[in-house]
Parts: C-alpha cells; sequence; structure tokens
C-alpha cells in the first residue's frame, strides 16, 4: 500500500472498548497493512497493547475523556477533550486520514458536525449504510443522523449516496430511489411527494422512483434515500428479521439427522450468506457531508469488525471520497442556477 495519513481510531468508543478496539487495530496492521494511530487514555491502551506485543507498532494520542454509549449529541459539548473529538481535530489537522469510531452514534454525528464542520453546500450530514443486495450493496441513506429533514436534503442525501455507490463500488450512473409507502409518484407525505417531484427534476442523478420496504433487498435500486428516522427503522426492522430467519434455520436444521445432512453439503453456501449478511464484515456506516471521513463501526464491534471499518475508512479516504462529494454537489448547484 502506498503511504497515507493514518487512520484516528477512536479506542474508547464502543461496547468491548478499549479492549476489542486495540485487537482490531492490531489485526488492521499487522493483517490489512494499515496505519493506525489510536486515541484514548495512554495507560489503559499500553497495557492493551502490550497484550498483543504491539506497544511499538502503534502509536498513542492522549484523550482523558470519552463518550459513553449511552449519551447523546449535548454529551460532544460537554466533553471537548474526548477520544472521538480528538479524532476529529486529527483529521481537521492533517494528521489523520479519515476517524473511525464504534462509540455513541448521536456522539459521533454531533461531535463531526462540531469539529470537522459540514461541507459548502451540505445542508445535513448523512448516516450511509449499505445493504447486503447483489450484485453490488445497496446503499441506504440517512441511516439515522436526521430525524427531520426538508426535500431538499432528500435530494442531497441523494447526491451523497450516488458518490459513494461511485466510488465505493465502481457503479456508474447509480440508480436512485425513494423510500416511501407506494410505488406511485403521488403515494406518501407532503415531504416525499415534494422530494419526488426534486429528484425528478434534479440533474446528475438517475431517479428510478419510490421503492417500498419490501424493495430494501431486492438490488432493485442501487441508493435510497429517506429520512434518518425511516431509514433507522427499516435498517433495524431488516436486521431483526435476517437474525430471527438465521435462528429458524438453525432451529430447523437441528431437528433431524438428514436436515443436518443437507446443511452440511451448503455449508460454504450458508457460511457465504451469513458472512453477507454480517453487518461487520461491512465495516459500518459511513457519516457523509463532512470535511472528513468518519465511519461508524456497530457499538458491539468486535476486532474484525473494528479491522474492516478502518479498511473501509482508508480506502475511501484515498479515494477522495470527501472532494468527489464536493464536486458533484458544486456541479448540482451550478445546473440549477443555469435552469
Amino acid at each position: 500500500m502506498s503511504e497515507s495519513r493514518p487512520i484516528a481510531l477512536d479506542a474508547m468508543g464502543g461496547d468491548h472498548a478499549p479492549h476489542e478496539i486495540v485487537a482490531g487495530a492490531v489485526h488492521a496492521v499487522r493483517e490489512r497493512g494499515l496505519s493506525i494511530v489510536l486515541v484514548g487514555s495512554p495507560r489503559v491502551l499500553y497495557e492493551a497493547l502490550a497484550d498483543h506485543d504491539a506497544t511499538k507498532e502503534i502509536p498513542i494520542v492522549r484523550a482523558e475523556e470519552a463518550l459513553a454509549m449511552d449519551e447523546g449529541a449535548l454529551a460532544s459539548l460537554r466533553r471537548p477533550r474526548s477520544s472521538i473529538a480528538v479524532a476529529c481535530h486529527l483529521v481537521r489537522r492533517g494528521d489523520a486520514g479519515a476517524v473511525v469510531s464504534a462509540g455513541s452514534t448521536a456522539g459521533i454525528v454531533a461531535t463531526g458536525r462540531l469539529r470537522l464542520k459540514g461541507q459548502p453546500g451540505v445542508l445535513r450530514p448523512a448516516i450511509a449504510v449499505e445493504l447486503p443486495t447483489l450484485p453490488t450493496p445497496t446503499v441506504l441513506l440517512d441511516a439515522g443522523a436526521n430525524a427531520e429533514v426538508k426535500p431538499e436534503m432528500l435530494v442531497q442525501f441523494a447526491h451523497l449516496g450516488a458518490t459513494y455507490a461511485e466510488l465505493a463500488h465502481g457503479v456508474e450512473a447509480p440508480k436512485i430511489g425513494l423510500l416511501t409507502i407506494g410505488s406511485e409518484a403521488e403515494k406518501g407525505n407532503k415531504l416525499v411527494k415534494r422530494a419526488h417531484e426534486l429528484l425528478q427534476g434534479s440533474t446528475g442523478l438517475h431517479f428510478a422512483g419510490n421503492v417500498e420496504g419490501h424493495d430494501l433487498l431486492t438490488g432493485k435500486v442501487n441508493v435510497i434515500t429517506t429520512d434518518g428516522f425511516t431509514g433507522n427503522v427499516a435498517l433495524k426492522t431488516m436486521e431483526g428479521a435476517v437474525r430471527y430467519a438465521f435462528a429458524e434455520l438453525r432451529e430447523s436444521i437441528e431437528e433431524s439427522r438428514l436436515a443436518r445432512l443437507g446443511a452440511v453439503m451448503q455449508r460454504s453456501r450458508i457460511r457465504e450468506l451469513r458472512r453477507r449478511l454480517d453487518a461487520e464484515a461491512h465495516g459500518g456506516a459511513l457519516l457523509l457531508g463532512l470535511n472528513g471521513t468518519v465511519v461508524i463501526a456497530h457499538g458491539a464491534s468486535r476486532a474484525q469488525g473494528i479491522s474492516a471499518a478502518c479498511r473501509l475508512a482508508a480506502d475511501l479516504s484515498e479515494a477522495g471520497i470527501v472532494n468527489a462529494i464536493g464536486d458533484r454537489l458544486a456541479a448540482s448547484s451550478r445546473s440549477h442556477r443555469l435552469w
């Protein structure tokens, strides 16, 4: 890998911090060849690195405070020297290429907006997540950053998601879907109806129309835009359904010897399906629209999930996701002014 700025990893955020976070950092350095800097309490992190004989491999940046998992957006103001705040500062100063944290989503979003600021023209940053569709993942946003939005924001989320789909998955002219309660243009509330009109008239977007909840995993579109409340409910519902389906499958397999034999014969396909549906394997969600790359790992992430999140952050930072978003929004703004 060509030399690049390190990933600033918030070592104090997450259900299993700091030990699983440190283990993930060690894996990312040794197995993925990434450059990582841990942000948090030096004493605690040094001891955790010593467990992996990695004290000389990964540097530490001091941050004595940390946001608890149950702390909301206001905590970013109360704790200006928290580990996530220091990590964002490293990116803002140019000492790191991206931020990764498994901490409180509300705290990460608020701290990111405060420390990194929104990109020029961005109304609100949005959380983008990958849905495990084939042949390429579908990007859903917003997945929880903005419970209340305006129609113009849904159009901008579509631009953010389209840029992500292009850079991360090489999708040319990504198809955009608007999440609502029916495929017809007149279905939905005032917000969705107005957003539908704006999306139809937007240059630089391939708007494919409305999509419904049952379209989330069909790969019908490449990007799904929605408000953060709806997107988060949809995402959590899908995750719960996947867990339920696998639990039922496991129970069915254990019911008879024939079923167990069939499972053995299909073991590789079942393992691949499980990997594709595993949220940790994808690295996490991306907070788009800020002057810096921010990846939000799942709060319950273990070492492998943290390592994958660091890989995602490094790839998107090196691909220039921030500049690409800026270029797209600038072009869209010019087109609308001319129109």
